[in-house]
């Protein structure tokens, strides 16, 4: 099978979707089939290259993800010609795969994250006017006649299937997940790491807790993360554990730090206004493995995300087992485990209460579930196989 993704983001770019795609693509190559991926070109990285099999091809798209829609058009309508299958997701990418699969007959499956009709505003931080213009353009996306949607999470499928899909052309699949990085015998020692970060703990033995209730968020400081809900509970946290202290993470890989460097700036600001300086260490940039130490070097772990659509800090956090406080936001209620809590998202004092429960060891505990990458891998094929049947059975 030859298989065309065609997505704004893919390798080195970071993110979820883009590790979904990176690992789907290097593995259908490992199941013998021929993938190429169309994206944008990002600073540093040649138009054409070779990676792990999968050929990529890169487009000037003047850096941005919004002219890439454009951009790729040309490209796309080549490429396509000679593949069976397009893949693509949302957003940017989708409308160009759409464009290229009807104008060469070819079959496109789109990937959905996530629904973000009605939540633009809130989960971007734009104007009231470029929220309304990106409702618009999701719309759109959705009235266009893919021959396959995937979602990624059963709360993206319920969300698509309220805006009217036809039920049998919506499949979820789980994205996949590679605990073996989470081992924890790899990272610096919990005491060390406590040491640099200014947390003192009592001498003794293992059974006398730390003094310090260590808790700690991460990742891309967009809108949709929460990251100023956290910060607002705070105060609230601290009245009931007055050592506690909250160490957030923020940044990402390459330049796609910089679109994130206001919000960063902001979260600053409110920690100064609000004197949190002793309550609160902000850590920028950070990388993979520091990550893991960090969270060796915790006691809780808090997803305050406004949105999710799979939710990969909350398998990062459940593979070092971590007790968990997340937000009842998008996926997140189905795929956390382990020993945990859901808050109410946004909800800063219900927040607050959770955070200070799991610190005096009350939480919920269930199974940590499972999502392998040769499941997801699977499915993808089977997906690919039913809609190539039925579209030259057509």
């Amino acid at each position: 099978m030859k298989i065309l993704f065609i997505c704004e983001h893919y390798y080195p770019h970071p993110g979820g979707a883009e590790l979904l795609f990176k690992n789907l693509a290097e593995r259908f190559v490992q199941h013998g089939h021929q993938v190429t991926v169309l994206t944008r070109l990002l600073k540093g990285t040649p138009k054409r290259e070779e990676i792990n099999g999968v050929w990529i091809e890169r487009v000037p798209s003047f850096f941005s993800r919004y002219a890439f829609t454009f951009s790729a058009i040309g490209k796309a309508i080549k490429l396509a010609r000679s593949h069976d299958l397009i893949q693509t997701t949302t957003f940017n990418g989708a409308p160009p795969a759409w464009l290229a699969a009807r104008l060469t007959g070819k079959p496109v499956v789109v990937t959905v994250h996530e629904v973000w009709l009605g939540k633009w505003k809130e989960v971007t931080g734009f104007s009231w006017l470029n929220s309304q213009i990106h409702e618009m353009l999701e719309r759109f996306l959705y009235y266009l006649p893919y021959d396959k949607y995937i979602c990624g999470s059963q709360a993206t499928q319920r969300d698509l299937l309220r805006r009217g899909l036809v039920p049998s052309k919506v499949e979820q699949i789980y994205n996949g997940f590679d605990d073996a990085f989470w081992n924890q015998h790899h990272f610096r020692s919990r005491r060390a790491v406590r040491k640099e970060l200014g947390v003192d703990e009592k001498e003794g033995g293992k059974k006398e807790r730390d003094k310090t209730f260590v808790y700690i968020s991460w990742g891309r400081p967009g809108p949709s993360k929460g990251f100023e809900y956290l910060l607002q509970a705070v105060p609230a946290i601290t009245t009931k554990l007055p050592q506690a202290k909250l160490i957030l993470l923020l940044g990402a890989a390459n330049n796609s730090m910089n679109a994130y460097q206001k919000k960063v700036r902001e979260l600053s600001s409110f920690i100064e206004r609000q004197h949190l300086q002793n309550q609160v260490t902000i850590i920028t940039p950070f990388s993979h493995q520091e990550l893991g130490d960090y969270l060796q070097a915790a006691d809780g772990v808090v997803i305050p995300s406004v949105a999710e659509g799979f939710g990969y800090t909350t398998l990062e956090a459940m593979a070092m087992k971590k007790p968990l406080v997340v937000s009842d936001a998008g996926s997140l209620p189905e795929i956390v485990g382990g020993k945990y809590l859901i808050f109410k998202s946004k909800d800063v004092q219900d927040l607050a209460n959770k955070v200070i429960a799991i610190a005096s060891g009350q939480w919920q505990e269930k199974a940590i579930p499972k999502f392998t990458w040769e499941e997801c891998c699977k499915r993808y094929l089977q997906v690919y196989d039913a809609v190539l049947t039925k579209f030259h059975n057509i």
